[in-house]
């Protein structure tokens, strides 16, 4: 792999053994022993990233799918770090006398051999590129949470290098036909957020919406840990600083000035994300600030100050953060109302303000004198004209179009091979079940509708250990025994047909949009068998029907008569009970915990609780 390596004569790198020594070398590798040493350190910081988009996303899934969703992060490093060694970096930056505008060719299989004067500088290249690849895949991973295949998934993260290395290849290699024209994006709010992004929207829209996410309306389902998702958060903002100072790409020169820059923008631009989104939730929800609201405010500011990090004013970062916020949180109510269900708003936070961070650098960047990062231009506001400002449009435009198509071919080639959506029966059970033998203890419904079934019975799943301890758990498991037993000497399981959870109207359910993969029609009647009911209607203390009647005769439809079925073998009527079983779940536990409360309240002896149940 020697040859790999020449471009263009340079002068040698100013390392002491290589001192008035001319070797060929690309640009990017024009560096020193101290870039070298801050280009290996931001790496391993941004490599960290990973765990905070783990905690970030297992904390906004259901406890049922927590463990899938970490074990789905662990492929996109492994897997998609192979490939991007594979073939990924040279599809970016490869010089070989076949790379053209449109992609790298070259520089495949990176491994310098022990001798060759690039060596160093090649591999602390090749690692900080790899931290990002797999970022911008990591980002897909929230948009497919709670129904996606997990083995689908990981040949989706293996092959999913492609969709982010040739655009890359556009804005930062010497060949890419963006960066002849003289596109700027230092830390990658474009090849990286909105690439992810896009790539998010499309998957989010091919799959359709988890199974009754929409049922009761368009408000966020509870998040299955919130201490989580803020701690994941953290570690993201943590991480950013390395990705945004780190790009500077060396300390070198007139570099560590705008490294320094760099940090402290970011941090301005999430000042100002996460100002305006305190302000944005405490609004929106009366009072009373949203977890999930604020999170994408914060990460939405960051991505937005990403492509011009060192370009902007104190004043300019802040403004641009509270924008990106502002943009994160009317995208992700948007795409809520086109039924793209995005669990963890990446498409909203990464497409959206990627897009707009982009876009921003046309608008507010400063010529970074004597760097030559925007080749001697400035943006519209600074009197640069709109030259800056055409390009960066343009540049978002490739990238946003490039990131949904090929994603959307992607998925659709992957689902002739393996089904990418996971079947109804385990959807409702839980991927951490059904995918990876992890038993929870505290995911509700869904195991206390399972204990009725015959698949609960079976000694694969008794054999395995719970984890964790719920005394709401248990007591949903405690009335479902009583139910058997009652069932065991009459015969017949009654059934109600009570509209669930007070205060909570069902969202008529069109199934417009069920994802592309598995589109159904159709407007069905709401004739649902819901056994779950019967506890609620105890905990409320309210009455109800012991039957429901369907042309005269009784419907108990269970979990068990949709194993084994595919998602896009079901009728839009079975897609819907199946929506509504899941929609129960997490709200049916926050019944348990209201009557959990009033027994302490009871057991106080306090005819007046200085607090009330919260509604």
């Amino acid at each position: 792999m020697e040859g790999n390596y020449t471009y263009e004569p340079r002068i040698g790198l100013r390392s002491p053994n290589l001192t008035n020594t001319t070797v060929n070398l690309q640009e990017s590798f024009e560096i020193d022993l101290e870039d070298t040493n801050w280009i290996l350190t931001s790496s391993f910081i941004i490599f960290t990233m990973q765990t905070g988009f783990g905690m970030l996303e297992s904390g906004c899934v259901s406890i049922k799918n927590e463990a899938n969703i970490m074990m789905k992060n662990l492929a996109d490093i492994s897997l998609g770090g192979l490939t991007y060694w594979i073939f990924g970096y040279g599809m970016s930056f490869g010089q070989g006398p076949l790379s053209n505008p449109f992609i790298g060719v070259g520089d495949f299989l990176v491994d310098p051999p022990v001798g060759d004067a690039l060596m160093g500088p090649v591999f602390a290249s090749f690692l900080f590129q790899l931290s990002f690849a797999t970022t911008a895949t990591t980002i897909v991973s929230g948009a497919m949470a709670e129904r996606c295949n997990f083995k689908a998934y990981c040949l989706f993260s293996f092959l999913n290098t492609i969709v982010y290395c040739v655009p890359a290849g556009w804005v930062w290699g010497e060949h890419g036909f963006l960066n002849r024209m003289g596109a700027v994006d230092i830390a990658g709010s474009g090849p990286v957020h909105l690439i992810g992004g896009s790539s998010a929207f499309a998957s989010a829209l091919m799959l359709g919406p988890r199974l009754g996410r929409y049922a009761k309306g368009y408000d966020p389902l509870p998040l299955g840990n919130p201490v989580n998702a803020v701690m994941g958060t953290f570690v993201l903002w943590w991480g950013w600083l390395a990705f945004n100072s780190g790009s500077t790409y060396g300390v070198s020169g007139a570099k560590w000035q705008y490294a320094a820059r760099a940090a402290v923008m970011t941090m301005m631009g999430s000042f100002g994300g996460g100002a305006f989104g305190l302000i944005f939730t405490l609004f929106k929800n009366k009072g009373r600030a949203d977890v999930l609201d604020l999170i994408n405010s914060v990460l939405g500011s960051l991505v937005s100050i990403t492509a011009g990090c060192f370009l902007y004013r104190a004043w300019e970062a802040l403004l641009i953060g509270a924008i990106g916020a502002l943009i994160a949180s009317l995208s992700a109510a948007l795409f809520d109302r086109l039924h793209v269900d995005d669990p963890v708003g990446a498409s909203a936070v990464h497409g959206a303000c990627g897009f707009w961070g982009v876009v921003a650098v046309g608008l507010f960047a400063d010529n970074p004198i004597p760097m030559e990062t925007t080749n001697g231009r400035s943006g519209l506001f600074k009197g640069g004209g709109w030259y800056l400002l055409g390009v960066q449009t343009l540049t978002a435009l490739c990238l946003m179009l490039w990131g949904a198509l090929v994603t959307m071919a992607l998925l659709w080639l992957i689902d002739r091979v393996l089904p990418i959506r996971m079947d109804p029966y385990d959807e409702l059970l839980g991927a951490d079940l059904t995918e990876h033998r992890v038993r929870h203890g505290q995911v509700g419904v869904s195991r206390a509708v399972s204990a009725l079934r015959p698949f609960h019975r079976s000694s694969s799943i008794e054999d395995i250990g719970s984890i964790g301890v719920n005394t709401g758990h248990n007591m949903v498991i405690d009335k479902l025994s009583e139910l058997k037993k009652k069932r065991s000497k009459s015969g017949n399981l009654k059934i109600f047909t009570n509209q669930a959870f007070v205060g909570e109207t069902a969202n008529e359910q069109t199934f417009r949009n069920t994802g592309f993969l598995n589109k159904r029609p159709g407007n069905p009647e709401n004739d649902l068998h819901r056994v779950i009911d019967s506890m609620e209607g105890e905990l409320n203390g309210t009455n109800h029907d012991d039957t429901v009647k369907n042309g005269g005769k009784l419907t108990a439809k269970n979990l068990e008569h949709f194993k084994g079925k595919k998602f896009k073998e079901l009728s839009a009527s079975e897609l819907e009970e199946l929506g509504q079983m899941q929609a129960n779940e997490d709200r049916f536990r926050h019944k348990i915990i209201e009557h959990d409360y009033k027994n302490d309240v009871d057991r106080s002896g306090i005819t007046t609780p200085s607090f009330k149940w919260i509604e």
